[in-house]
């Protein structure tokens, strides 16, 4: 590791971010209980309620991660990933014995309290990559963040296809990956992310860069989705899938390797040139630690920051893009517009991905593992096309962010339509549709919270936000959901617990449309209320060239 830093931080930063970008891609088995909930649900002999209702506690799970942002703030980066795997291994773990019948079933309190310590393990490790990564790129976050939550929105169909691929759709062998393979991966991620000092590195550099992991992103869903679509596979080709697979993720590496070959063949010329100052050399110039909020309104320094205090509520309230503590941003209507429009999104989007089994054995579907993959692909090309698009038209003409949500919950309506429907392949395009803007309003609302209350306490304020993961999936998947699901169930079969057809969800889709129609009235209000801090913004980053030809001119 100490090779990294001496030829360079900046390949030791891009390191760090490369092992975050793995770190995701294991993190998002928060979203893959329809591929073991019907095992579940045999061996506890539950109902449709009862069922959703174990999902909403593995979201509620999501609730704790105030615990990860207040820690945030005073526990390393390392410290929050290990907290995360530790979490997940027994929260996991317990889920395994259960399904792989090594243990009986646990009583209904006691599988509740598993998944919620499973749902929680993400928020750990969630909360450590975002915050270090947007503080260490706080020039593009949107591109950064898109990026994070892209693999995040990958690793669904990565744990499915490769349980698809060796294990032929097992359950306990699934459950078996989600509490093994987190832990291995924050292993690789505690010895190289971390904060780092900022470096006269320029945003086009990395802007460049991260265009670089965007293409291997692509690539690797390409490849996925090319996996899924041709139907069964033998075992030797899925075996030749899943080792391709794990090249194709340790392709973004190239990035910090060739920055760390780039700076040592620096210092060796420099090193001939002139041996005496070869040692001033070697690392890169740094900048002093610079204020990692980019608002024009303030530059606020990120390092050092305490956990908010009750007598903070005396001071003078910070305007919208400065640092806030979260209980002044709780004290704006900005922040509760961005609570309420982003649980209409999420919280919709979840239910579908909870009852996505349900949903496909209700359509005549036998096997749901396409749908499961389509949800997860589709939602990665939503977060990481949202970032960096969202970012070019900011800089571009200062359009605000919430614009580009409104638009997707606007989209995501007639995902819900089209579902509603029941008509053939419906599921199909509803589930890509769903998925695609279940990626574009996680992606986007990272930066934007981020850039309307600053970074200073951004992991709590992140964490808070997420609250709409539990607080929805109770909402539209254990009440809306559950109760529709089973009442229909009882009307057709008489007291049976299964329903099949198109009328099974039909009215929990109409639901969950007019929900996103008044998360898009919100958005656009949200637009409108912070023009002037993105057209600031704006302003802000579009003048940099034009002063830095003034400074070369004088």
């Amino acid at each position: 590791m100490e090779l990294w830093v001496s030829y360079g931080s900046e390949a030791g930063k891009w390191l760090g971010f490369v092992t975050a970008v793995w770190v995701q891609c294991v993190s998002g088995n928060n979203y893959t209980f329809s591929n073991y909930s019907a095992a579940l649900k045999s061996l506890m002999k539950l109902t449709q309620l009862e069922l959703n209702n174990l999902s909403v506690a593995k979201d509620i799970g999501k609730a704790f991660g105030i615990l990860a942002g207040l820690a945030s703030d005073r526990l390393s980066t390392s410290s929050l990933l290990l907290i995360g795997s530790l979490e997940g291994l027994v929260g996991y773990g317990v889920q395994w014995l259960v399904v792989r019948q090594s243990i009986p079933p646990l009583p209904y309190w006691q599988m509740c309290v598993f998944l919620c310590m499973g749902g929680n393990s993400t928020t750990w490790m969630n909360t450590a990559v975002l915050v270090t990564c947007i503080r260490n790129f706080h020039r593009n976050r949107g591109p950064v963040s898109g990026i994070l939550k892209a693999f995040v929105g990958l690793s669904t169909a990565i744990f499915t296809d490769i349980c698809s691929a060796l294990f032929n759709n097992d359950p306990a062998s699934f459950l078996l990956m989600l509490a093994i393979a987190p832990g291995a991966v924050c292993i690789a991620a505690m010895l190289f992310l971390r904060e780092t000092p900022q470096t006269l590195a320029t945003e086009d550099s990395e802007n460049r860069y991260s265009w670089w992991i965007d293409a291997a992103a692509i690539i690797i869903a390409i490849y996925l989705l090319v996996f899924d679509l041709t139907g069964d596979h033998g075992v030797l080709v899925a075996r030749i899938f899943s080792a391709g697979l794990l090249v194709l993720l340790v392709t973004p590496s190239i990035v910090p390797a060739h920055l760390w070959f780039k700076a040592r063949s620096a210092a060796l010329q420099a090193a001939k040139e002139d041996p005496e100052a070869a040692g001033n050399r070697i690392q890169e110039p740094l900048l002093p630690h610079v204020a990692v909020n980019e608002s024009p309104v303030a530059q606020t320094v990120a390092d050092g920051a305490t956990a908010p205090r009750l007598e903070e509520w005396s001071k003078p309230k910070p305007e919208i893009g400065e640092d806030h503590t979260i209980w002044e941003a709780m004290r704006k209507l900005e922040f509760w517009v961005l609570f309420v429009s982003f649980l209409c999104g999420v919280g919709t989007g979840l239910t579908v991905m909870n009852n996505m089994g349900q949903m496909g054995l209700a359509m005549g579907y036998a096997d749901v593992s396409i749908f499961v993959s389509l949800l997860s692909i589709l939602g990665f090309f939503g977060r990481i096309a949202s970032g960096s698009i969202s970012e070019h038209f900011l800089k571009r003409s200062g359009t605000p962010r919430p614009l580009w949500n409104a638009a997707s919950q606007i989209l995501m309506a007639i995902g819900y339509v089209i579902l509603a429907l029941a008509l053939p392949g419906s599921l199909y395009i509803g589930s890509m549709v769903v998925g695609l803007c279940y990626g574009i309003r996680l992606a986007i609302t990272v930066p934007t919270a981020s850039e309307l209350f600053g970074l200073k306490y951004y992991g709590l304020i992140y964490n808070i936000l997420i609250l709409n993961l539990p607080l929805g999936s109770f909402l539209f998947s254990g009440l809306v959901a559950g109760l529709l699901y089973d009442a229909e169930a009882t009307r057709i079969t008489g007291g049976g617990n299964t329903c099949v057809g198109g009328h099974c969800y039909r009215l929990v889709f109409v639901i969950m449309a007019m929900a996103c129609i008044v998360g898009f009235g919100l958005d656009v209000f949200l637009a409108m209320r912070t023009k002037m801090v993105y057209l600031r913004i704006h302003a802000n980053k579009k003048p940099k060239k034009a002063k830095q030809q003034q400074t070369v001119l004088s």
